[in-house]
């Protein structure tokens, strides 16, 4: 398709606006497909009503009813759809017993708390800001040493890491830095004689048990297993004069899914006319969830850590009122954020609709 150019415009997207526009991306296949940019007179935010399910939502995730307790039956799930469950889970205690996902692959990130994952493979410690991937059909049971709150991404296809094209493969982190479990004997506990395992397969549990603790293995070889990553390791790509898409910071993709990890990284600094937060832009192929995990959330109002923002596609979203003037005397962004992007559309669950924060639609406004 031959490029266009007509009315007012710029000549570098995100650089040097048209005095009293704002800029959109209007683009296919999450900002790999075609695309153009509107330059519109009126943020496309600006809107008195939205009623629908476009509407955006945001809700602290902390607060879904029914976290803590068995880790294995108090997952509470926030979204969904064919391709991801994402969900959370809080645990205080040592689980005691054992869980295999046989509906997906799962990324457990460590929204807060420290402890060891025991798995088919071996054991991890893991910390805050920790992403523990764990592959389908893996036997596993957390132990926290410190209260722990999971943010549980489950995906219905494989996950791996993006290819990183032209940046090459130590790009925003090096193999090296990823850890894989070297297998342990399972700790003697003396007067035990049953130990479950739990199974879940088409979101249905079915327990087995058995007179032995179930991790068993002595050895393994090969490329699929349980690592760690951790999100200190993770070198974010940065530009001095341009405003990188979000995929530019993607960290594991599955089928219909990318999940991305937002960092403290240096501002466009380099030109004064370089936009520094967000571009406008309205989803076209995918929905966007954000969990916010730490720091200082600059483009967005009224955000704390451990809440999720949902904007589904269809409908705009971008910088709030006074993101934009407030970056100009910024040089550097401090918060730390999870984003997945699905291809399909999602669904809120009753738990997360129930403690929805029902003016968030209104946060554009300055409401």
């Amino acid at each position: 398709m031959h490029h266009h150019r007509r009315g007012q415009t710029t000549r570098q997207a995100h650089v040097d606006l048209p005095p009293g526009t704002v800029e959109e991306e209007f683009g296919r296949d999450g900002f790999f497909g075609r695309v153009s940019h509107l330059y519109r007179s009126q943020p496309p935010v600006n809107w008195t009503e939205i009623e629908g399910d476009c509407r955006p939502a945001a809700f602290h995730a902390e607060e879904l009813p029914g976290l803590g307790g068995d880790y294995v039956r108090s997952r509470v799930p926030f979204l969904h759809n064919q391709d991801v469950v994402l969900s959370m889970a809080r645990l205080d205690g040592e689980q005691t017993e054992h869980f295999r996902n046989a509906d997906g692959d799962e990324v457990l990130f460590v929204h807060r708390g420290a402890g060891r994952i025991e798995t088919d493979f071996g054991p991890l410690a893991y910390r805050r800001g920790d992403y523990l991937v764990v592959p389908r059909g893996t036997v596993y049971r957390l132990c926290p040493v410190e209260a722990t709150s999971l943010l549980i991404i489950e995906t219905a296809g494989a996950i791996d890491v993006p290819d990183r094209g032209l940046l090459g493969k130590h790009a925003l982190f090096d193999p090296d830095v990823i850890e894989v479990p070297t297998p342990e004997p399972a700790a003697e506990e003396p007067g035990r004689e049953s130990w479950n395992l739990w199974v879940k397969r088409a979101g249905k549990l079915t327990r087995v048990a058995y007179p032995f603790n179930p991790i068993t293995t002595v050895g393994w070889k090969g490329d699929l297993t349980v690592w760690r990553l951790n999100v200190d390791d993770i070198r974010p790509v940065t530009s001095e004069r341009y405003h990188l898409p979000p995929t530019a910071h993607a960290t594991f993709v599955a089928s219909n899914v990318v999940v991305c990890t937002f960092l403290p990284r240096p501002l466009e600094n380099g030109d004064p006319g370089a936009l520094k937060v967000p571009f406008y832009h309205a989803n076209i192929d995918y929905d966007e969830v954000l969990f916010y995990h730490d720091g200082e959330f600059f483009s967005r109002a009224g955000i704390q850590p451990g809440m999720v923002t949902f904007h589904p596609q269809g409908i705009h979203h971008g910088p709030q009122p006074g993101a934009v003037e407030a970056a100009k005397a910024k040089t550097r962004t401090e918060e730390k954020a999870v984003m997945i992007d699905t291809r399909h559309p999602l669904t809120l669950t009753p738990e997360a609709n129930g403690i929805e924060w029902a003016d968030y639609w209104k946060s554009w406004q300055g409401a």
